[in-house]
């Protein structure tokens, strides 16, 4: 277990949803237990598919970039700087509209896994 990770070490892999992910902080790795974080970056005009997530509550923070965020009946643009909270349960996307990668810090509590995640 580490206290620590260093993003040059960590390597990326593609989520359930279609998102390239870093997993900054994850117990399956680290040293903590209740939650992770990572980062997700969605290259320009792609975007994720509909999912849900059982358990998981999630914050996206978006650090670059811009998109245009589905949350259950709601869409709406985001770009960096924002923050979104997404209870479990809540069918949601992201879609990059810009023509640089997004990039956006997920913490999920508890954390995220693959069996957690529902493809709508």
């Amino acid at each position: 277990m580490k206290y620590i990770s260093h993003y040059q070490q960590v390597d990326a892999y593609i989520t359930k949803d279609g998102s390239i992910i870093k997993e900054l902080m994850h117990p399956d790795i680290n040293h903590n237990h209740n939650q992770s974080l990572a980062e997700a970056i969605i290259p320009a005009h792609a975007e994720t598919q509909l999912h849900k997530h059982i358990a998981s509550e999630e914050i996206y923070h978006i650090t670059h970039g811009e998109g245009q965020m589905t949350l259950g009946e709601k869409t709406f643009n985001v770009k960096a700087g924002d923050t979104i909270c997404i209870a479990p349960a809540i069918a949601h996307k992201i879609r990059n509209i810009g023509s640089s990668d997004l990039k956006i810090i997920c913490c999920c509590s508890p954390a995220y896994s693959h069996e957690d995640t529902e493809l709508i």
